[in-house]
């Protein structure tokens, strides 16, 4: 089983190919104690994050395997090995087509024969579920609930990792915010408020929970913001 720490930050500017700007935000979510940085499958600027920092683990969440060929990602991944061993967590999913558990399959068995297995499946329902307890070494599954997240963790077993997405937005006016569906899959509020639904999520079993910020103009001032609470980081 791989660990990521308890808390992940999600990319702010997932689909960008400006590796400055990459570059910029891998070092602030490093700097600030995020345990992990969460960016899209988009290859060269992942590897950009990895070049920028030292230590944090920079992983995909996640490479579409219809469009992202495994040799190109063993590519990259043996390449950022060389200099940068352990810091790339190959996420996968985005099987969309006929067969999608046998392209995954197929997928999964290039990665073995490269030595790939620090790896994490996107995964929602119980057949995902099931490869990614049995194939990689755990789940990354978004938009869900803590009481979804501890039927997933049954699921998974005791061993498996399970890192979740979860949507923050850091207003306080509640009509802002909220409607139902949000009230479940996301948290809103206070610093202080969103670090109690954090620990809903952790509490029903997820190893990491990976925050996604949105809904404000200055994302670095409330990345720091929401850094202080959670770590007690300057």
């Amino acid at each position: 089983m791989i660990s990521l720490g308890p808390i992940g930050l999600a990319s702010s500017n997932p689909f960008t190919d400006d590796a400055a700007v990459v570059a910029d935000e891998a070092r602030h979510a490093e700097a600030l104690g995020f345990a992990t940085l969460w960016r899209s499958g988009n290859l060269p600027m992942l590897a950009a994050a990895v070049r920028a920092t030292s230590s944090i683990p920079v992983a995909t969440g996640i490479i579409p395997v219809v469009r992202v060929s495994a040799a190109d990602v063993i590519a990259t991944h043996a390449e950022l090995e060389r200099r940068h061993p352990g810091r790339f967590v190959v996420g996968i999913g985005g099987a969309h087509g006929p067969q999608p558990m046998a392209t995954l399959n197929a997928y999964l068995d290039e990665l073995d024969a490269a030595g790939i297995d620090s790896r994490v499946l996107a995964a929602l329902g119980p057949n995902m579920l099931a490869l990614a307890r049995d194939r990689a070494s755990g789940a990354y599954p978004y938009l869900v609930t803590p009481s979804y997240v501890s039927a997933a963790r049954a699921a998974l077993g005791p061993d498996g990792l399970l890192a979740v997405l979860l949507m923050v937005i850091p207003v306080t006016d509640r009509d802002a915010a909220r409607d139902r569906l949000l009230d479940g899959i996301a948290a809103w509020g206070s610093p202080e408020r969103i670090a109690e639904r954090i620990a809903d999520y952790h509490g029903a079993g997820a190893d990491q929970v990976v925050l996604r910020i949105l809904g404000v103009d200055d994302m670095g001032t409330w990345r720091a913001r929401l850094a202080r609470t959670l770590f007690g980081s300057a």
